[in-house]
């Protein structure tokens, strides 16, 4: 067995390309094809532990059990009626993420965390209502999807950065976890999606990356008095600043942005907000996600009812927006983010 000190020095493998593990087994006085070996049981057969994949030498096994793989452990599962599942899952150090599987008929998505808890504080989030401890590793990312699909027994084909945390602000984690969800487990980059509530100078650096996953904004108001309410960062970063940094990325990417806009009813559904939207958005390529709040006993906004939905879709399309409702899922199992962790963790 390798002597404990060297094994915390050792980083989880988990998230490590082909080519890095290659040189990894090598360094060990592997022959070069066991790295091939190592990142098929990874990533294709979601071993837990390095004894797991029993193609290697039993010797050499023994040698490297201790080494981590960077599994979490499931602490809770939470099953809702229409097939979502969401998942708290626990860290090496103890601290409890949240992830979610979506199924549908014709596709299996994952919702994934990128930070423990998040700094953001936007007024109508439960993530935001606890408190930030720190980005995840790439590794923590890459895990939620293995965990999902190894759950579901069915090949994830979407991914979602929308979970707890501001992902532009673990924005190297979250680059790595990109290229290990592309290139190790074989999701198309189109069929990743990075969310954000606005972070200056990151989308432009997005931008500059020019990746072909998608950029979804998470916007909630049609002005900058309403949004710094909601979203208290946003007093940082203008709305105008905001909307002008989504154009350079869409020049810079040829890729439209996704706008995310939690409708709260009476504060930010009323036709001006549909006109205020309109004004900003003219001439930008882009798609409005309506959203309708899923509520929290942290503060009293109310979800909207269905005909306030449809009335202000309609406003919104009669100003030329493109928009859909996105429903959600899991609404008997704690479904806005961070909902299920807090209460969960209010327990113990």
């Amino acid at each position: 067995m390798l002597d404990q000190l060297s094994v915390t020095a050792i980083p989880p493998l988990l998230g490590a390309s082909r080519a890095q593990l290659t040189d990894w087994v090598q360094e060990q006085q592997q022959p070069a094809y066991r790295g091939q070996q190592v990142h098929q049981w990874i990533y294709q057969k979601g071993v837990r532990s390095l004894n797991e994949i029993t193609v290697l030498p039993k010797q050499w096994r023994s040698e490297i059990a201790d080494i981590p793989v960077g599994r979490s452990q499931l602490h809770h599962r939470s099953a809702a009626h229409d097939g979502t599942v969401k998942y708290l899952l626990k860290l090496a150090d103890g601290q409890i993420i949240e992830t979610v599987g979506i199924p549908t008929q014709k596709r299996l998505t994952v919702c994934v965390s990128s930070q423990v808890g998040c700094p953001m504080a936007c007024d109508f989030c439960a993530t935001g209502k606890g408190q930030y401890q720190r980005n995840l590793a790439c590794h923590e990312i890459v895990d939620q999807v293995l965990t999902v699909q190894e759950d579901f027994q069915q090949r994830v084909a979407n991914v979602v950065f929308m979970g707890m945390g501001e992902p532009l602000l673990n924005l190297e984690n979250v680059l790595a976890a990109v290229r290990s969800l592309n290139q190790d487990v074989g999701i198309g980059q189109r069929s990743l999606t990075i969310s954000t509530v606005g972070i200056p100078g990151q989308i432009r650096k997005l931008g500059q990356l020019k990746l072909q996953t998608t950029l979804a904004v998470s916007l909630h108001a049609s002005n900058q008095k309403l949004r710094t309410q909601l979203v208290p960062s946003a007093q940082h970063y203008p709305l105008e600043k905001l909307l002008k940094d989504c154009r350079t990325y869409v020049l810079a990417t040829g890729r439209r942005v996704t706008f995310e806009y939690i409708v709260l009813s009476g504060v930010n559904d009323q036709p001006e907000h549909a006109l205020e939207l309109a004004q900003h958005l003219r001439g930008l390529q882009s798609h409005f996600n309506l959203i309708p709040y899923n509520p929290i006993s942290e503060v009293d906004y109310d979800r909207p009812t269905e005909k306030q939905l449809q009335q202000f879709l309609a406003c919104l399309q009669k100003q030329h927006i493109t928009a859909t409702i996105r429903r959600s899922r899991g609404l008997d199992r704690d479904a806005a983010c961070g909902q299920l962790r807090a209460s969960q963790l209010a327990e113990v």
